[in-house]
């Protein structure tokens, strides 16, 4: 009688169940007889080194205690070479590049040293290293040597040690644990070891050569600066010397320099694309040519504001001066940009001029009637006085310049101003004999008086009274201030709080004059005066 099918099925299964253990067992086995013949030919290996190296040791009669160090380190490289480069050695570059990066980077990133480093700078760092084992009492760099090797501790225990002078004691320094850098004085400055460093427990440290640093900083030089940086913290003054002269602290500076070119030859051409791909490679745009100008210097006297908002945004320094005295809004008021000495004053920036009065007569000798505009326009006081205690407006009237005269007038300056000798514009233009000019001039006397006499009462609402307010006291140096040009308000207290506004200062509560007083009222304020927004408590002596 035939079998059901159900078990013929069930039979044939289990024969190639059957079947397929003995495969599986067979496999297993020649994987098991492929592993026994290679343990025993790096066992034969490692026998047959041994065997010559005590040949070499009882040959040249070096000693116990070197044979055993010897003899440890080679037990140790046998029993690590799976750790080895040279096990990777026929994978692509590429592959050995991740899996070092996924091995060794967040070492790299934990050392000190690396601090603030670029994310790039540390994944080259973390491909060039090497992975190396020490034994216990195994010195790793010798006090006096020159280091061409740079260690980071993974694991272990590693200390530095003082090797006694004649009649001294060994004296222990600092424990080095995982993330400390061992040897990078004498790597990055090119001087001696200063101590020894000797094993203290079995470790296992990464190693990166000299020579591969120095070509990682030739990239990413920022990176560079900003280990420099770290390096010096906490140094003594001598050693920051070392740091500052040596050879990879010039390169960088040299590096620097050629990029702080780079930057301001693409705000000069107003290349935008170029100069942000020149600062996204490290460059620093805050950094100034050997004339002092930045970047935004070069930017606002040739006017690309689209260049000078974008460096605004990155924060750079915006009344940094060149060697010649200029910021950058001056450099934009001389050349006639108007639209970017706006944006530089939207972000506070300051004319920046020592002498005021110097400047406004100078423009007013020239005639140069735009550049005078310019400047009144950027907050200038058209009083200020040159050092002959003449403003403008006398000069002015002394040459006839009815409409720099003009201007002047419709910018605040006074006709009741006195120089050294005691003339004013008016008596300046009656000596000229320009009649229109003596017209223009005693009109405005008139109208100025009258102003003058109402000032002691209320403020009439048509007659509007501008002042000029600055950040910080008087004291303060004047490339450190910020100003804005308000109309007088009817209270002190809009005054204040429209000035907080405008210049975004929180903690101000109160204006005083450029002699320290507290201003009290709005009516104790003449036209075009100078005022500073301060915290009482800093107007104690």
């Amino acid at each position: 009688m035939a079998e059901p099918s159900s078990i013929i099925k069930k039979r044939v299964l289990k024969d190639g169940n059957r079947r397929l253990e003995q495969w599986l067992g067979f496999i297993c086995w020649i994987l098991l007889l492929l592993l026994k013949v290679c343990c025993r030919w790096f066992a034969r290996e490692f026998i047959l080194l041994l065997v010559d190296l005590i040949k070499y040791m009882n040959r040249n009669r070096l000693g116990k205690c070197i044979s055993k160090e010897i003899k440890d380190y080679v037990r140790l490289q046998c029993e690590s070479r799976y750790n080895e480069s040279s096990v990777l050695q026929d994978i692509p570059a590429s592959i050995r590049a991740k899996i070092s990066q996924k091995l060794y980077e967040p070492y790299i990133r934990g050392v000190p040293l690396f601090r603030g480093c670029s994310h790039e700078f540390i994944k080259q760092i973390a491909i060039k290293v090497h992975e190396e084992f020490f034994l216990p009492g195994e010195v790793i760099m010798e006090q006096g040597s020159m280091a061409d090797q740079l260690y980071f501790v993974c694991h272990g225990k590693v200390e530095e040690v003082r090797k006694p002078e004649e009649n001294e004691t060994e004296e222990s320094l600092l424990d080095l644990h995982t993330y400390n850098s061992v040897g990078e004085i004498s790597v990055l400055c090119n001087i001696p070891v200063p101590y020894t460093v000797q094993v203290y427990e079995l470790s296992r440290l990464l190693r990166i050569d000299k020579q591969a640093l120095v070509e990682i900083l030739g990239i990413y030089f920022s990176g560079g600066r900003v280990i420099i940086n770290n390096l010096l913290e906490g140094r003594e003054s001598s050693l920051q010397s070392k740091i500052l002269d040596s050879d990879i602290t010039l390169n960088i500076a040299k590096h620097e320099s050629e990029l702080t070119m780079r930057l301001n030859c693409a705000a000069h051409d107003g290349d935008l694309y170029r100069l942000s791909r020149i600062i996204g490679a490290g460059a620093d745009p805050s950094r100034t040519d050997y004339d002092g100008r930045s970047p935004l210097h070069l930017a606002a006297s040739k006017g690309h504001g689209d260049i000078t908002v974008f460096l605004i945004q990155r924060g750079v320094e915006i009344n940094a001066r060149d060697k010649f005295g200029s910021t950058a809004l001056l450099e934009a008021v001389k050349n006639g940009h108007d639209q970017v000495a706006s944006l530089l004053m939207e972000a506070g920036a300051l004319l920046g001029i020592d002498n005021d009065g110097t400047c406004l007569c100078e423009a007013v000798a020239k005639r140069d009637l735009d550049y005078l505009r310019r400047l009144l326009d950027s907050g200038i006081n058209p009083n200020s006085k040159n050092y002959d205690f003449r403003t403008p407006l006398h000069l002015a009237a002394s040459e006839g310049l009815f409409p720099i005269s003009v201007l002047l007038l419709k910018a605040g300056a006074s006709v009741f101003a006195v120089d050294r000798w005691g003339r004013t514009p008016l008596d300046e233009a009656r000596v000229g004999g320009n009649k229109n000019l003596i017209k223009l001039l005693e009109d405005a006397h008139g109208s100025q008086l009258s102003e003058f006499s109402t000032s002691f009462g209320k403020q009439d609402e048509g007659q509007r009274v501008r002042c000029r307010v600055f950040t910080s006291d008087p004291r303060s140096l004047k490339n450190e201030r910020r100003r804005v040009v308000l109309w007088v308000p009817q209270s002190i207290d809009e005054l204040i709080n429209t000035a907080k506004a405008q210049l975004r200062v929180s903690s101000a509560n109160c204006v005083v004059s450029e002699d320290g007083a507290k201003i009290l009222d709005t009516d104790m304020i003449s036209d075009g005066q100078k005022l500073f927004l301060v915290r009482e408590i800093t107007l104690s002596l």
